[in-house]
């Protein structure tokens, strides 16, 4: 897939998949899970206060409303309770994937991964965002934008993980990993990142991490351009055609990731990976399109490894 449209493409093929709305009374993801059923791709199970729902409904659409008779609505008042009610109907089968309404984030991965009643499958949850930028030859995948402060090595191999399979869900059978740093050699020192990238990548080469091709450290124009690599005589299977950019830091992850859509007219999509089943978390900022996308990346990413 090269393209932000292939995705919600794909998904559409797919067929509806239900969706659980944890706290569903927000305009613009009433907004978005319309859109979502209206494209074929999915059919919402609302999770929520009714009264705020119906409030919700009557602002969406820049006041003229949405149809949400087609809908399941599910009256749960209490915030954190519509999370696990939402996250109940996932893990009993009702729903293929999560979505988060009108939420705190950590409320609904409270909810999501509780290892008693959620759908925790032992694993590190992690943003992976799948981007179309004009200026490059495919869609790629950034991580960890959103989750992650600073993560160590076990947390970058459970990072890598969940990026290489929302990558297999593109299509990408081995996904070329960068490990991005500010520089292309290891700095112990005073750049520990670099040390980590080039343990990840050992682990790779001996088959302890398998699935990709892992390569880094390397700078983000390494990464991203043959020429780059070309010129500072980077011999990589990776630079120039990455697949999967991994970000060390917190920081470094959310600002590529807003610069590519503020700055570089990127087309994005984002899900949470990590949890038995993918979460959706789309903001009040985002496009109809991200939205739209992010809902149809979830679908495809529900079914992927099975």
């Amino acid at each position: 897939m090269n393209h932000i449209a292939d995705i919600i493409e794909k998904a559409v093929s797919l067929g509806r998949k239900k969706i659980a709305v944890a706290a569903a009374q927000e305009a613009s993801v009433l907004e978005a899970v319309v859109d979502a059923w209206k494209a074929g791709i999915a059919e919402p199970i609302l999770v929520g206060d009714p009264e705020l729902i119906e409030k919700a409904r009557h602002e969406a659409n820049g006041g003229k409303g949405l149809d949400l008779s087609a809908f399941q609505i599910v009256p749960v008042k209490d915030l954190y309770a519509s999370a696990a009610k939402a996250v109940e109907l996932v893990r009993n089968g009702e729903a293929a994937f999560l979505m988060k309404g009108i939420i705190d984030t950590s409320l609904l991965l409270k909810a999501a991964l509780n290892k008693e009643t959620g759908i925790n499958a032992g694993r590190l949850a992690s943003h992976v965002a799948v981007m179309e930028v004009p200026t490059y030859h495919k869609l790629f995948v950034v991580t960890d934008a959103a989750l992650n402060i600073a993560p160590d090595l076990p947390a970058l191999i459970a990072i890598l993980a969940s990026a290489v399979k929302v990558s297999n869900a593109l299509g990408v059978a081995t996904p070329k990993v960068a490990m991005l740093a500010a520089v292309e050699k290891v700095n112990p020192d005073k750049m520990p990142c670099t040390v980590t990238a080039s343990i990840l990548t050992q682990m790779n080469r001996r088959g302890q991490i398998k699935g990709c091709i892992i390569d880094g450290p390397l700078a983000l124009d390494n990464a991203i351009s043959a020429e780059s690599a070309r010129i500072k005589k980077i011999v990589s299977d990776v630079a120039g055609d990455a697949d999967i950019l991994v970000a060390p830091d917190i920081e470094a992850g959310n600002i590529l990731y807003k610069c590519l859509l503020d700055l570089a007219q990127a087309k994005g999509a984002g899900i949470v990976m990590g949890a038995a089943k993918p979460i959706v978390l789309t903001s009040r900022a985002d496009t109809a399109e991200t939205k739209l996308a992010s809902i149809a990346l979830a679908a495809l990413a529900s079914g992927a490894g099975k």
